[in-house]
């Protein structure tokens, strides 16, 4: 392996950003954005281009790319975290209505790379999902029936065969393929929007670690404060997905879950000529503990899955780096789905954190009497999301009552997660249950296991 960490391979061609100019001193502006990631980077975009008199402070404690959206798989899909809870909690209509928006969001990140310039090696590929035993064939096929019912043609059904003629796959059974899907290289998306912000005004302070956000008050507006200033706002706009607990008084808000992957070298044409995938669809599985890939525009595999899951204390890694025993576990998935590759050499390995709910789901909200507003727990799918909770946040921040703010996912309310040792305790057991779960599973069980079921229940997912 040739490198572990340095945030992640995205930025191995590019180098890992130098950070801009930090927050001068105290500010006074109309809406301040706290996380340089994709959430804040898109909600500054279309607040920008909606309202170009707004006076915009973004402020990024690295620099803008540093966390998941820097890191991710580079899947811009239309899954999103909730759906199931969102229909079974405000009804079917309210979540085909979330749906149809996500599904829409996927061709407006790709219009406005198009229309803005950014270069983020997307190519529609689609969304190829495949079972490799019997009980995540069976977990696919209710899986594409589900999808029936949020329209026709949503996802088709492959026979083994045409599984593998789109990706060979070792031993996959069946799968899915959605249109709703495109291959990105993540922190291209990430520069590019940074660029185009600065472009249309927006202050991008990097460097700028925020400790605390206050709220508003009868007697002052809330504010973002920093070891460099204070910046106060009308509105001030938490977008932090899985470092929020490192806020003062968030720990409990959003679990930081750790996810790993990792990158082979360019693989040679005969690899490609045998394994196909020439689509550049990005592949995910049914296993309960589920890998996701995408092959790269350098004709590499870049893998991901969870190593371990969650460190005491809502604790973060440092700067991408992954153990070795989650680097052998994704060599493991690599050379079971791809058994050509196995002797592939291992370029870059990376980790990061997403924001996990308790409940599992997504949520944007406003709180007009303190001005305070945030958006994320994503749960790993972001890319997308991202872009959609950026354009509710500017409809709630103008005022605007749209289609977007109301949406169920607009003001869902989340209890915490519990505080230690049983946040730890429940995540590892939860992912010990998941993995013995698949083992089950792969030894030959024809259906979901048991051990999976009741970690669901208990997992609130």
């Amino acid at each position: 392996m040739a490198v572990n960490g340095e945030v992640s391979f995205w930025y191995a061609a590019g180098g890992v950003p130098v950070p801009g100019p930090p927050l001068p001193g105290s500010a006074d502006v109309d809406v301040c954005i706290v996380g340089g990631g994709y959430t804040g980077l898109w909600t500054a975009y279309y607040l920008k281009k909606a309202e170009p008199s707004l006076r915009i402070a973004l402020l990024e404690r690295r620099f803008c790319g540093y966390g998941a959206s820097g890191r991710n798989g580079g899947w811009l899909y239309n899954g999103f975290a909730g759906r199931g809870a969102f229909a079974k909690r405000y009804g079917w209509h309210p979540a085909a209505a979330m749906q149809r928006a996500m599904d829409e969001a996927v061709g407006e990140v790709v219009d406005v790379a198009a229309a803005e310039g950014i270069d983020a090696d997307i190519v529609r590929g689609g969304v190829l999902e495949v079972a490799r035993n019997k009980a995540q064939l069976e977990r696919l096929r209710a899986f594409a029936e589900a999808e029936q019912a949020y329209g026709p043609g949503r996802v088709e059904l492959l026979g083994a065969k045409e599984a593998a003629d789109r990706i060979a796959v070792a031993g996959v059974l069946g799968g899915t393929w959605s249109p709703y899907g495109a291959r990105i290289q993540p922190a291209e998306l990430v520069r590019g929007l940074v660029r185009v912000v600065r472009e249309l005004g927006v202050e991008v302070h990097e460097g700028t670690a925020v400790t605390t956000i206050l709220p508003g008050t009868a007697y002052g507006r809330p504010r973002a404060v920093t070891p460099h200033g204070t910046v106060t706002a009308d509105h001030v706009l938490r977008a932090t997905e899985g470092f929020t607990a490192g806020l003062r008084g968030e720990r409990r808000t959003w679990l930081p879950m750790n996810s790993a992957m990792i990158a082979t070298e360019p693989l040679p044409a005969a690899f490609w000529a045998d394994a196909g995938w020439q689509g550049r669809e990005v592949l995910g599985d049914f296993a309960h503990a589920y890998m996701y890939a995408q092959r790269t525009a350098d004709d590499r595999i870049a893998l991901g899955g969870r190593g371990v899951p969650y460190r005491f204390g809502s604790r973060t890694d440092s700067d991408g780096g992954t153990q070795v025993e989650t680097v052998r576990q994704l060599r493991g998935i690599l050379n079971r789905f791809f058994p050509a590759a196995a002797q592939a050499r291992i370029d870059h390995a990376w980790a990061g954190v997403l924001g996990v709910p308790r409940d599992w789901c997504a949520t944007v909200e406003l709180d007009r009497a303190s001005g305070l507003g945030w958006a994320g727990g994503y749960v790993g799918s972001g890319v997308t999301t991202t872009n959609l909770a950026g354009r509710t946040l500017r409809d709630l921040v103008l005022g605007r009552d749209t289609e977007l703010t109301r949406l169920p996912w607009v003001g869902h309310t989340v209890r915490r997660w519990e505080p230690e040792p049983l946040r730890w305790i429940g995540v590892h057991a939860m992912y010990a249950a998941y993995h013995a779960a698949d083992r089950q599973e792969a030894a030959g069980r024809s259906t979901t296991s048991p051990i999976a079921r009741v970690a669901d229940v208990v997992s609130g997912r």
